[in-house]
């Protein structure tokens, strides 16, 4: 998989992701706290979201408090694969978690309005400003829709989810904020 230098927020922080990711902005919507990349050639998307740190207990708690956000609603089951620190290369003194999770729509009846994954697996990474009162929350998305991918043995990862794994560790390797007057105001 090659990568390239992508700058988000109007270059204010810039990230090496996958070259056959692409701006969501050129085609519809994105709200001004998020850059929302998809893969031309599937399904999986990065989302960056700039949110206002949550103050709890302990960044632990904050990671929870955002993954439950994320998850909350959406009657899909869950299935935490791990959890724990981390390290952004260019930001090192930063705190940042990693939870990676499975998450699977219910069983249904009904003939789908439109196609619905067999599973998603998600790399949520939570990156702490505390001087900047923000968090960022950085989601790594990989749908599996039934006959675009191959099937693992039990507990194995597919090539989607390893691939999925390699953004994971480019954005821990080169996400860097190159204009911290991003979070004033």
């Amino acid at each position: 998989m090659s990568f390239k230098n992508t700058e988000l927020y109007g270059g204010a922080i810039t990230v090496d992701l996958p070259t056959a990711f692409g701006d969501v902005s050129q085609i519809r919507q994105v709200a001004d706290h998020q850059e929302v990349y998809l893969d031309s050639n599937g399904y999986s998307s990065v989302v960056f979201d700039i949110l206002e740190r949550v103050e709890k207990g302990s960044d632990e708690e904050a990671l929870q408090y955002h993954f439950q956000d994320l998850i909350e609603g959406t009657d899909d089951s869950t299935n935490v694969l791990e959890q724990g620190g981390a390290r952004m290369a260019k930001i090192p003194n930063a705190p940042v978690y990693v939870l990676t999770y499975i998450q699977t729509p219910p069983p249904t009846t009904e003939a789908p309005k439109r196609p619905t994954p067999d599973f998603t697996s998600i790399h949520l990474l939570l990156l702490r400003l505390k001087e900047q009162s923000t968090d960022i929350v950085i989601t790594v998305n990989v749908p599996h829709y039934a006959g675009q991918y191959v099937k693992s043995a039990e507990g194995e990862k597919t090539q989607m989810m390893k691939d999925g794994e390699a953004v994971k560790e480019k954005i821990l390797e080169t996400f860097e904020i190159k204009d911290w007057g991003l979070f004033e105001g």
